[in-house]
């Protein structure tokens, strides 16, 4: 009897748990990390290279917008006002966070997780996830997403962006945001918080096109080409607010 119970309690999630993992705290959660951010653009200067990032891609709209993970917080304001941007966030328990903070920001979401292998791809909404981004981009909107695979090697483009690039006709636009003051997390993916009172800079790079009757091989290519833009992209932004790239 009293082991049965030892058990019973073993397997009840404790109250600081249950209250961590509540609807109201994530919430919560989200709005404050929005409030944050937006407090980090009123206090920052934000220059754009080109300096007039619509004016020199507008032509190219709807596309698809690429960054490394770890590095999009500040993302959200390269956004003219009035621009429907959807962008794709997984569907775990930060994610729900990081979609009611981009939802704050005036973002639309996709929920949905680039799968490792094709066998996960039903699992982790990834198939509903592209066909709501094609989806989409086929209605006008700009979709924004990470190049890299979720908890794989860091700044390694999975073929997925590639795969919508095709599919959609859309071209995919490299984007860096870095700004003077920042902090990095010791994670897989480096995630770098921006900090108030910054210089910031948003680098966008050369445009990348698949067609669409692109073969694997040439998905690879692309793939690569994508992959050392967004490098390129990063290590100028962090030129240009005078930092080493994390």
């Amino acid at each position: 009897m009293a082991d049965s119970q030892a058990k019973r309690r073993a397997k009840r999630p404790s109250l600081l748990k249950r209250i961590g993992t509540s609807d109201q705290v994530t919430r919560l959660a989200g709005r404050s990390a929005a409030a944050y951010l937006r407090f980090v653009r009123r206090t920052s200067t934000l220059e754009f290279e080109p300096s007039e990032p619509y004016e020199f891609f507008g032509h190219l709209l709807p596309g698809i917008v690429a960054m490394w993970h770890g590095q999009h917080l500040m993302v959200p304001f390269i956004r003219r006002e009035g621009h429907d941007v959807r962008v794709m966030i997984s569907k775990h328990r930060d994610g729900e966070i990081n979609a009611i903070a981009a939802e704050s920001l005036g973002l639309g979401t996709v929920r949905a997780s680039a799968a490792r292998s094709s066998s996960r791809v039903i699992e982790k909404g990834g198939l509903r996830g592209f066909l709501e981004m094609k989806a989409a981009l086929a209605q006008g909107a700009t979709v924004a997403m990470t190049a890299d695979l979720s908890n794989q090697r860091s700044r390694r483009a999975g073929p997925g962006i590639i795969k919508l690039a095709r599919a959609s006709g859309r071209p995919i636009v490299p984007v860096a945001v870095a700004t003077s003051r920042h902090f990095v997390i010791k994670n897989w993916d480096r995630t770098t918080v921006n900090l108030p009172f910054s210089k910031g800079i948003c680098v966008f790079g050369v445009p990348i096109y698949v067609p669409a009757d692109a073969d694997d091989a040439l998905v690879e290519q692309k793939r690569v080409e994508l992959e050392d833009e967004l490098n390129r992209v990063t290590e100028r932004a962090y030129q240009r607010v005078g930092r080493p790239n994390v």
